[in-house]
């Protein structure tokens, strides 16, 4: 019986992954670290086979213990959280038996050079991946968002893999966060301004991939780890960049005006440019969300797992995420 503890199954990307794995086996056993009662009531509802375990990422023993006890550790929560990566990684180690490791990360940790350079709303050709350009990603600079953490389950030596999700949209299937961020977020700001949003010029680039296709990469992840045997890549270079398709953010806040316009939620579709001050007025970190550059492949999921995905692309999604951010406004 192949057991996992999973961190985060409250959230969007936690939740989705939750919803389809368990919908693909319904024979494992899980056991979920929760922060409340309210939030293990949203899981209990849905999964009432799953044990719940009531904690924080500060309880380092109990992620530890529940670590220590599971097959494998699906860690959605909290990507900035070095303490609780390395609670978990001492469960990992606890012993001589083999225990798998698949944490999340972003592509976030790629804006560090538009970081640096302060520069917004600027286009850059930089584009990582994760097959032969792998040493790239593995070695940015300790600076660069994520990093800190990435490093400590890159450097363990264990059997560890690291997603690394970028832009997610569509709605999630979960037992209680529904909603994705940036696109939401973005398309919140254009019904409250009137107008659509971009950072400077709005020529950055990020990629992107529907929620669907991220949790059938995870699912892909822990059939592997649960054969333990296979092509998955683990340990130093077990870094998976999910990524579908890649967005330029001023033709993104075009389409949202677009379809807020056409919707009736706005009068124009005109795009007004914003500093970067501005932006993060908006939406917390808006100007590196929306501003800054973070380019990226998927290769290794393609070539070691056989990930492939089919649903619908970003741009078809924005008319749907407007609509569902002028219901949970009030405005539709």
């Amino acid at each position: 019986m192949v057991k996992i503890f999973a961190t985060g199954t409250t959230g969007y990307i936690g939740g989705d992954a939750l919803h389809r794995i368990a919908q693909a086996h319904p024979e494992y056993r899980w056991t979920c670290l929760v922060r409340s009662k309210e939030r293990g009531a949203h899981i209990a509802d849905q999964y009432p086979d799953i044990e719940l375990v009531y904690g924080t990422l500060d309880d380092a023993h109990i992620l530890t213990d529940q670590t220590a006890k599971a097959d494998i550790v699906l860690h959605f929560a909290d990507a900035d959280h070095p303490d609780a990566a390395k609670a978990i990684l001492a469960g990992l180690d606890a012993d001589n038996r083999t225990r798998y490791l698949i944490h999340t990360s972003g592509t976030g940790e790629l804006l560090w050079r538009d970081l640096d350079a302060k520069r917004f709303g600027q286009a850059d050709d930089k584009i990582y991946d994760d097959w032969d350009g792998i040493a790239d990603v593995t070695s940015i600079p300790e600076r660069a968002p994520h990093r800190n953490v990435d490093k400590l389950i890159l450097d363990a030596g264990l059997k560890t893999a690291i997603v690394s999700p970028p832009t997610i949209y569509g709605l999630g299937r979960g037992p209680g966060n529904q909603r994705g961020h940036q696109i939401y977020e973005l398309s919140r700001c254009t019904l409250e301004q009137k107008h659509g949003i971009m950072v400077g010029e709005g020529q950055t680039y990020w990629p992107n991939v529907h929620v669907y296709d991220l949790s059938d990469l995870y699912l892909r992840l822990v059939e592997e780890a649960a054969r333990d045997v296979g092509s998955a890549t683990w340990g130093a270079q077990g870094y998976y960049f999910a990524v579908s398709g890649e967005h330029v953010w001023g033709a993104v806040a075009k389409n949202i005006a677009a379809a807020a316009k056409k919707q009736g939620l706005i009068s124009t579709d005109e795009v007004v440019s914003v500093s970067p001050e501005e932006a993060n007025g908006l939406t917390r970190w808006g100007s590196a969300l929306w501003g800054a550059n973070s380019r990226a492949q998927a290769i290794r999921a393609r070539k070691v797992l056989g990930w492939d995905p089919k649903q619908i692309s970003l741009e078809e999604e924005i008319p749907k995420a407007v609509a569902q951010e002028a219901e949970r406004m009030g405005l539709a």
